[in-house]
């Protein structure tokens, strides 16, 4: 498949006959492999039609689409933290993106880079998965209809959690160990989810654990990181700055494996801030690598 479609985009300087001789040579599930090498054809043309072909029959969730515009990224992840938290909180999101674009488009104008690097990680920060979301979109979602549609005759969905409050430690590393939980774990999401509106309140029992503390101190400091980036952008440095504003991105996982990459984060970001803070010492600019990022 991705022969295929190299081979389309006139990446590999051999002729269609030869490829498909080196298959037949080569006897593994020939017919197959023949198929795979056109399909990579067809979607170096259009791969949408590919991923409409290849893809299941029900529908894919709205949430999979990718965004047309900054606008409508901006719109559908304010939308989306409304759900996660209240409309106050949505706004806080979308009138800090909204000003970081005009403060971009006023020292590059024509730019959104900036911006669009903001909207996806700020989202990211905000949308942290506590266990008030993680109730959320298990009960509330579509995730129940989907395991139906999926599945047939008398199953038992059964859940492997690690509550902070009461899981244990592994006493070899140190990290929460995961139980294994009923269906009647999903009645006890479903009231978890309304609950939603204690987060980051006195009243959060789980905001005081050390994890939920740094998701939220993340989020005031990756602001202060953006202000420091926006009082000084010029059209010279806007790489640099789009590059530092999406660190958040390499923060991945949950629980200790999140821990972990946030420090490998921190580590990239302060030696990419250092660049910024004294140009004049900076590296050579690398070339930039085409990334196609998720909207």
């Amino acid at each position: 498949f991705m022969m295929g479609y190299a081979w389309q985009k006139g990446w590999i300087p051999l002729a269609e006959e030869s490829i498909l001789e080196a298959i037949e040579l080569n006897g593994a599930a020939v017919e197959s492999n023949k198929a795979a090498f056109e399909w990579g054809r067809r979607a170096a043309v259009d791969l949408a039609s590919v991923e409409r072909a290849a893809g299941p029959a029900e529908a894919k969730p709205e949430s999979h689409r990718l965004s047309q515009s900054l606008d409508e990224m901006i719109a559908r992840r304010r939308a989306f933290l409304a759900q996660y938290q209240n409309i106050a909180y949505a706004r806080r999101y979308s009138d800090y993106v909204e000003r970081v674009g005009a403060m971009e488009e006023a020292k590059v104008p024509g730019s959104t880079a900036l911006t669009e690097a903001v909207a996806r990680n700020l989202f990211k920060l905000m949308a942290y998965k506590d266990e008030y979301e993680v109730a959320r979109l298990y009960t509330a979602s579509d995730f129940l209809d989907r395991v139906k549609a999926r599945f047939e005759g008398d199953y038992e969905v059964k859940m492997h959690l690690a509550p902070p409050l009461w899981a244990k430690k592994d006493p070899a590393t140190g990290e929460l160990r995961k139980s294994t939980y009923g269906p009647w774990m999903l009645s006890a999401m479903r009231f978890l989810a309304r609950l939603k509106g204690l987060r980051g309140t006195a009243l959060d029992v789980f905001g005081y654990s050390a994890e939920r503390r740094t998701e939220r101190r993340l989020i005031e400091d990756y602001r202060a990181v953006v202000e420091e980036l926006v009082a000084s952008l010029d059209r010279d440095r806007l790489d640099l700055a789009v590059e530092i504003a999406s660190i958040p991105a390499k923060i991945r996982g949950f629980g200790h494996v999140k821990m972990r990459s946030l420090e490998e984060a921190k580590g990239h970001q302060a030696e990419l801030l250092s660049q910024w803070r004294s140009p004049s010492s900076a590296s050579p600019t690398r070339p930039a690598i085409p990334i196609r990022a998720a909207a």
